[in-house]
């Protein structure tokens, strides 16, 4: 791993948004349950908001400008080089996080209590590609 992208994790971890604060809360929880979450995690030149790696689980929070196309085919190829390497990848938009946080976190124990999906057969994205968050 880079310097600069350990860099930018530490920076990121620092400068959480509010709801990314939010839930972080809900996932210390479930760290004194025996999970283990990291938060602003650098895997693979991303930066992934929160991760489970016993469980192969990537937590995203998403802010309005996830929904920009631009946005969404990032966010697509970064899911499928995650699911590629056998990780479950959950997002949640904000507006989740601040109104349906029980939702949120049914969804996250959900995940935890499923199997890891089986890493797929596909090539990791060249390297290089969507580097950064």
């Amino acid at each position: 791993m880079s310097d600069a992208l350990r860099d930018r994790a530490r920076a990121l971890r620092k400068s959480m948004t509010p709801q990314e604060i939010r839930l972080w809360g809900e996932l210390r929880n479930l760290n004194r349950q025996g999970h283990h979450f990291r938060r602003q995690a650098p895997v693979d030149g991303y930066i992934l908001d929160f991760a489970e790696f016993r469980h192969r689980l990537v937590i995203e929070v998403d802010g309005s400008q996830h929904g920009f196309a631009k946005e969404q085919a990032r966010d697509a190829l970064r899911d499928r080089h995650f699911e590629a390497a056998g990780f479950r990848v959950l997002r949640f938009w904000n507006v989740d996080v601040d109104t349906a946080m029980d939702g949120v976190v049914m969804r996250i124990l959900e995940a935890l209590r499923l199997p890891p999906p089986a890493a797929s057969q596909l090539p990791s994205p060249l390297k290089g590609e969507g580097k950064g968050k």
